[in-house]
């Protein structure tokens, strides 16, 4: 392991220190934990891979759907096969 020092603000320390007590865990490891979660989903995130979604989507629901001005969002996440509150 590599020794990192970070500042946190008053809140986010009592907040942590609360959180590791509840879970019986450190707060260095729900850092750790936090620092994974960023890094699973920047990995995720290939800028090429969604432009090419964006663009097989154009056009798509054109003959197919007629509530595209109101269900775009829905579309959009099916397309880029997210999935979607909505």
């Amino acid at each position: 392991m590599v020794r990192t020092q970070i500042q946190l603000s008053e809140r986010q320390s009592r907040r942590l220190k609360a959180l590791a007590a509840r879970e019986g865990t450190s707060v260095a490891e729900l850092i750790r934990r936090a620092v994974d979660r960023a890094l699973e989903s920047e990995e995720l995130v290939d800028p090429e891979e969604i432009k090419k979604r964006a663009l097989s989507a154009i056009g798509r629901f054109s003959d197919t759907a007629t509530d595209v001005a109101i269900n775009h969002d829905r579309y959009l996440a099916e397309a880029y096969h997210l999935r979607t509150c909505i």
